[in-house]
């Protein structure tokens, strides 16, 4: 499911115009996105929570080149989900037979 469908679906649920639909929709996506590169997180009950994951200080390496590199600590955007979402997508058997035909 791409945006553009989460739009439809909304617009058609509702009755508000496709633009407006999009407007809101564009608008929360900013919201998210201001709030948690300046260091907040995101909690929507009954939904999940945006949060930001801080990843250690590691060494990696470059296989081709045999160096090792050095991956400073730092943060990574991540979604928990709740545990009605979670608990409403194990018990989904639309969600079993989809991923049989997968």
């Amino acid at each position: 499911m791409t945006k553009a469908d989460i739009i439809n679906e909304i617009a058609e649920k509702t009755g508000v115009d496709k633009a407006d639909v999009t407007a809101s929709v564009e608008a929360f996506f900013s919201v998210v996105k201001n709030n948690m590169s300046n260091g907040h997180n995101i909690y929507i009950r009954g939904f999940g929570s945006f949060i930001n994951k801080k990843r250690k200080k590691k060494i990696a390496r470059n296989i081709s080149r045999n160096t090792a590199l050095v991956i400073d600590e730092h943060y990574v955007p991540s979604f928990k989900p709740a545990k009605i979402f979670v608990n409403k997508i194990k018990g989904s058997e639309k969600v079993k037979l989809h991923a049989e035909k997968a």
